[in-house]
């Protein structure tokens, strides 16, 4: 019974925690990295097909989005996850395979210009996508569910998304049982639209994240439409655009409904019929999902408002830009608009358009609404710099760069300790993950001195027996070297594909003696096609 580290160790994205016992492979998340990390990951201790099940805690892509990368490397096991988290993967993953595919064309291109340059392949597809999505189970908040002989779960909800939730999972082997509680990503409190997180009460160990460890949101309660007023008023009066890079899933959602509200008390006077256009597909068909699931997740605020026949996400003005001939036109409209488009750290997708037309226009704001990992170009923005390249260009920066005050959708320090201190018994261990380097070590240290935590901040590659309560072997940080941004080609895909081979070999065994020499013939018909 043991669990090691793979990803979002000492760094905010990539999460993926991998545990063996009850004869399984289990994976906690399968996230994708963003933007610059300063550590190398461990690969997952086995081979991806000999993964029994993955264990989902929310749609974002820091964890989720190498699912689909799972597939390719011969993953068929199930991924257990709630029902809304289900139903946003299912367009997030199809997105995720759509910008690999753009991206490795695009570089393709590119290469083509160049000799010698060796064409790439994304690092998955959307049959990639597609097959995962079909692996995905959806499972009911609050409920105990028996996985196999040995393991169960529980999904809570933690008020960071629409379906986030927290795992519980249970480990019995012979006559002892283990409970881990993984965090997932920690609601902040008061946020519109979604629920506070609810509060775990016992566990043996705790895998918790640290985004905001070293920080605290303003104690005051945040005026968002208010403070979202301010600058639409300020900006359209010197007859700028509004540009909101914005997450498509979960922070969109909430600026509509900011948004509404604005339109709803004649907040900008001057501009009482201004356009909002979302241009991003996904943002769309993720709203349609909030609107789905309204009665499982939406909380008091936004049920009164339901309830009175209001839709929360729509008004007057609202513009959904689908196609890309419709986001291109948005740029050739000179009346001051509010833009909301993806993705929110500006790393990829139509954003980076809006960008170009509107970075250099002094009378212009960009408004920065959710957290900024290092290395990407949100960051770089925020940060200050005075020229950035976009699509081989630079563009001078001479908007006005904004942020709005204590807008997270991740609980900051004192919302991290109040989760943690809600067991009602401590922990033997809480694991500090999902933190940037320093954070991680800042936080760590202060649930030990401050708060009588056992507290400790893994690098990837650490593996802890569960049983004994050690650290079977601690691993160094590993600085992360130069590398060529290729993340794999047709023969890898065809040596996953051979791995998956060995897994259901191995899974056969002990089958009947006909049916396994029916499929021996099979593999050497095979061998003997495809031998040179």
């Amino acid at each position: 019974m043991k669990m090691t580290f793979v990803g979002a160790d000492h760094q905010v994205t990539g999460s993926c925690h991998y545990i063996q016992a009850c004869g399984k492979n289990i994976l906690v998340d399968c996230g994708m990295q963003q933007g610059a990390n300063p550590f190398e990951c461990c690969d997952i201790p086995v081979d991806e097909a000999k993964l029994d099940y993955v264990f989902l805690t929310h749609a974002h892509v820091d964890h989720s989005g190498n699912l689909p990368l799972l597939y390719a490397r011969g993953f068929r096991g199930h991924v257990y996850t709630t029902e809304a988290t289900v139903d946003l993967c299912s367009i997030m993953l199809r997105d995720c395979a759509h910008i690999q595919m753009q991206e490795a064309e695009w570089k393709n291109r590119k290469a083509k210009r160049s000799s010698g340059v060796q064409a790439i392949e994304p690092a998955y597809t959307m049959e990639d996508a597609d097959g995962i999505i079909r692996r995905l189970v959806p499972c009911d908040y609050d409920k105990e569910i028996e996985i196999s002989e040995g393991i169960r779960i529980r999904f809570t909800d933690i008020g960071h998304l629409l379906g986030s939730s927290s795992i519980e999972v249970w480990l019995t082997e012979g006559d002892v049982t283990k409970k881990i509680v993984f965090s997932g990503d920690i609601g902040n409190k008061d946020q519109p639209l979604i629920k506070d997180p609810i509060y775990t009460k016992d566990a043996d160990y705790v895998v918790m994240e640290s985004t905001y460890g070293d920080r605290l949101h303003s104690t005051e309660k945040p005026e968002y439409v208010q403070d979202l007023a301010d600058v639409i008023n300020r900006t359209f009066a010197r007859g700028g655009n509004v540009v909101i890079p914005s997450f498509a899933v979960g922070r969109t959602q909430e600026m509509l409904y900011f948004l509404r509200k604005i339109k709803a008390d004649n907040l900008i006077p001057m501009f009482p019929k201004f356009e909002v256009y979302v241009d991003s597909p996904l943002a769309v068909e993720a709203t349609g999902v909030f609107q789905k699931n309204i009665y499982s997740c939406y909380d008091e605020e936004a049920m009164e408002l339901v309830k009175s026949g209001i839709n929360p996400l729509t008004f007057p003005g609202l513009k959904l830009a689908i196609t890309s001939d419709e986001s291109k036109q948005i740029n050739f409209d000179d009346k001051p608009k509010v833009i909301i488009s993806a993705s929110g750290m500006c790393e990829a997708g139509r954003i980076r358009h809006h960008l170009k037309h509107n970075l250099w226009r002094p009378e212009c704001t960009i408004l920065f609404v959710g957290y900024q990992a290092a290395g990407t170009l949100g960051r770089v923005l925020v940060d200050g710099v005075k020229e950035v390249k976009l699509f081989g260009e630079s563009v001078e920066v001479r908007a006005d760069i904004r942020q709005l005050p204590g807008m997270s959708g991740h609980a900051d320090k004192n919302g991290l300790i109040e989760w943690v201190n809600a067991f009602e018994k401590k922990p033997a261990r809480v694991f500090i993950v999902h933190g940037e380097d320093s954070v991680c070590n800042l936080f760590s240290e202060c649930l030990k001195i401050e708060h009588g935590q056992r507290a400790y901040a893994p690098y990837s590659g650490t593996r802890f027996d569960l049983i004994t309560n050690t650290i079977e072997y601690e691993a160094a940080p590993v600085p992360v070297k130069k590398r060529v941004f290729i993340v794999s080609d047709v023969f890898q895909r065809l040596l996953a594909a051979g791995q998956r081979l060995i897994s259901v070999i191995h899974k056969n065994e002990g089958g009947a003696n006909k049916d396994l020499a029916k499929f021996a013939d099979q593999i050497n018909a095979l061998c003997d096609k495809w031998e040179r």
